[in-house]
């Protein structure tokens, strides 16, 4: 990736310490969203991940919530549809949902039943790989779908947190990685 869009992207994540509790330190993305350049940058160099992948995307799951916030204009670039994967409880239709462990208890996340066609091929989007469990359970449920997980493409990687060894079955693109 060019150093310039590396720096411009850095530059535009603001480290928020001891959020959302002591001894957390937060990468808050708002000051990158604010920015029309550096939100560009982000959307376009996460769209090309889509456009690396071997054929169409036709779907982009953005994850909740800044999931949303990026995978919605990666869509947009990408010329495919957008879903939606939301925590337990959010969506007002049938839908489809996957469990997963977290390190203080468990989390499941939810996509409605009728909006991933088995064949289609999906590009997943967050924000963040963390240690891994939230896309490690919107890979499984695109796959419950029928349907491929081409790539996972996230603005961020935390990685000291190994959330890519949760992913081994997967190819997943990390704008940046701290």
């Amino acid at each position: 990736m060019d150093p310039a869009a590396v720096d411009l992207l850095l530059s535009r994540i603001r480290d928020v310490p001891d959020w959302p509790e002591p001894g957390v330190m937060f990468k808050d993305i708002t000051p990158l969203l604010r920015d029309p350049e550096a939100f560009g940058t982000a959307t376009e160099l996460l769209a090309d991940v889509g456009r690396d992948a071997s054929g169409v995307v036709d779907v982009v799951v953005g994850i909740e919530a800044r999931g949303f916030i990026l995978g919605a204009p990666v869509a947009q670039a990408l010329g495919a549809g957008f879903v939606p994967v939301r925590k337990e409880g959010k969506l007002p239709s049938a839908t489809s949902a996957m469990s997963y462990e977290l390190e203080y208890g468990q989390a499941t996340v939810e996509v409605h039943k009728d909006a991933i066609a088995p064949g289609e091929r999906v590009l997943v989007v967050d924000d963040v790989l963390a240690t891994g469990g939230t896309v490690r359970a919107t890979v499984d449920l695109v796959r419950a779908a029928g349907a491929e997980a081409v790539g996972v493409a996230v603005l961020m990687e935390l990685g000291f947190l190994n959330g890519r060894e949760r992913l081994p079955d997967v190819d997943v693109h990390a704008l940046l990685t701290v």
